[in-house]
C-alpha cells in the first residue's frame, strides 16, 4: 500500500503543475500549508480560497482538474523509461530542494542516482574561441576524474566541450534541458547525447515532446545551478544566458566561478566581469575543488591520488594546452608577451625548418598562437 500511496502522490504532485492559474510556488506553498498533494485536492473551496488562491483556481483543484493529464503523462513517461521525481519523493536532490523555486516534479532518463553524487556546472557561450572549447573540455575532465559529476546545459560549444570531457575520461555527466527529455537539441548533438545517456542522465522540467523555446532555457538554468556546488563560466559574452546562470547560482548561495580570458575578446566579457565582481579565478581544478566544505574536500582529495595523472600535472594550468611533440616544442618557444622571430624558433625548437612551419601552422589554426607581421609569433594563451 506504501508504494501504491507514493505513486499516488506522485501523480497529484504533477498533476498540480498542470493547473491553469496555478504556479509552482503557489502549488509548494499549497502542499506546505495542507500537508500533501492529496490534502490539496481533498479541500473545499473555502479553504483553497483562505490560502490565497483565486475562486476559477479553487474550483479547478476542487474538480480534480490536472489528474487526468498526469496519468497520461506518467504513462508516456514509463513508455519512455523515463522516471518521474516529485518534490515530495526522497529521490528528489537535496540541493535542488533548497532553492527558491524548485520544480515541482523531475523528468530524468538515464541514471538518476546522479542526482544525488557532488557536481559541478560548467557553461558558456555557443561560440567559443579554440581556447574556450579546450578550457572546458580539460577542466571537466580534470574534475569528472575526482568523481565530480560535471552539469550542463548540451548546447553547442562550451557545454558540449564540457559534456565530452567528462565522457572521455569515463567520467559523469547530466544534461539539464530546455525541452522535453524525449527531444535532442540541438540535433547535430545526437551523438553526444547518446552517450550521455549511456552512463549520465538528461533532466528537465518540462513536459514530455516540449519543444527547446528559447524561453525555457533562462527558465532551465535555475536548475542547473541549483543542483550542483557551483558554476564555472568559461567565456560568455555580454548578454550571455550563462550570466543568467551566475546570477541564479550566486541567489542560490552556490560557489561561482570563471575562467579568465582575452580582454579584447567579446567572449571574455562575461568571466572577466564576474572576476571583478567576486567570482573565483579559475586557473586548474583544485581551484574550484578548495572552495567546497571540508567534508567535500576530503572526498575528493584522496580520488585524486587514484587518478592516472601525476605529479605536478595534478594541478597543471587550464592556461598550458595540452600538446605534445613538436607542437610542444614550439609552443614552448613562444611567449605571449613578446613576438619571437620565426628565425629564432627554428634555433630553440630544435626542430627542421618544415617541422617548425608545420607546427607553428597547427598551433595558429588550433587558437594557440598568433602570427604578427613580418613572421612574428606570439602565443595566445
Amino acid at each position: 500500500m506504501a508504494a501504491v500511496s507514493e505513486q499516488a502522490a506522485s501523480h497529484l504532485w504533477l498533476a498540480l503543475g498542470r493547473i491553469e492559474g496555478l504556479g509552482v510556488r503557489s502549488a509548494q506553498k499549497l502542499v506546505e500549508q495542507f500537508g500533501s498533494p492529496e490534502a490539496v485536492y481533498g479541500a473545499s473551496i473555502s479553504a483553497l480560497e483562505g490560502a490565497g488562491l483565486a475562486h476559477r483556481v479553487a474550483e479547478r483543484i476542487r474538480a480534480g482538474a490536472g489528474q487526468q493529464d498526469a496519468e497520461r503523462e506518467f504513462a508516456a513517461a514509463e513508455k519512455l523509461g523515463c522516471q518521474l521525481i516529485p518534490f515530495g519523493s526522497s529521490d528528489y536532490p537535496a540541493l535542488l530542494k533548497q532553492i527558491a523555486d524548485p520544480p515541482l516534479v523531475l523528468y530524468v532518463r538515464g541514471d538518476a542516482s546522479l542526482l544525488a553524487r557532488h557536481s559541478v556546472a560548467i557553461v558558456g557561450t555557443r561560440r567559443p574561441s579554440a581556447y574556450g572549447s579546450s578550457v572546458a573540455h580539460r577542466l571537466a575532465s580534470d574534475l569528472a576524474q575526482r568523481q565530480l559529476v560535471i552539469v550542463s546545459g548540451m548546447a553547442r560549444g562550451v557545454d558540449s566541450a564540457a559534456h565530452r570531457g567528462a565522457l572521455e575520461v569515463n567520467g559523469k555527466t547530466v544534461a539539464v534541458l530546455g525541452c522535453g527529455v524525449d527531444i535532442i537539441y540541438p540535433r547535430d548533438n545526437k551523438r553526444l547525447a547518446e552517450n550521455i545517456l549511456a552512463s549520465g542522465a538528461f533532466v528537465s522540467e518540462f513536459p514530455l515532446g516540449t519543444s527547446p523555446q528559447p524561453e525555457n532555457f533562462p527558465i532551465r538554468n535555475r536548475i542547473i545551478s541549483g543542483l550542483t556546488l557551483g558554476v564555472v563560466i568559461v567565456e560568455a559574452a555580454e548578454y550571455s544566458g550563462s550570466l543568467i546562470t551566475a546570477r541564479l547560482a550566486s541567489e542560490q548561495d552556490r560557489e561561482v566561478y570563471a575562467v579568465p580570458g582575452n580582454i579584447t575578446s567579446p567572449q571574455s566579457f562575461g568571466p572577466n566581469l564576474l572576476i571583478k565582481q567576486g567570482a573565483k579565478l579559475v586557473d586548474n581544478w583544485m581551484d574550484v575543488v578548495e572552495e567546497f566544505p571540508a567534508s567535500i574536500r576530503a572526498q575528493l582529495i584522496p580520488a585524486a591520488s587514484a587518478s592516472p595523472v601525476s605529479g605536478e600535472a595534478e594541478t597543471r594550468s587550464l592556461f598550458e594546452p595540452a600538446l605534445g611533440g613538436d607542437q610542444k616544442a614550439v609552443y614552448e618557444v613562444l611567449r605571449p608577451d613578446k613576438a619571437t622571430f620565426v628565425d629564432e624558433v627554428f634555433s630553440q625548437a630544435g626542430l627542421s625548418q618544415p617541422r617548425v612551419l608545420a607546427a607553428l601552422l597547427e598551433l595558429e589554426m588550433g587558437g594557440f598562437i598568433r602570427q604578427l607581421p613580418g613572421k612574428n609569433f606570439v602565443r595566445k594563451l
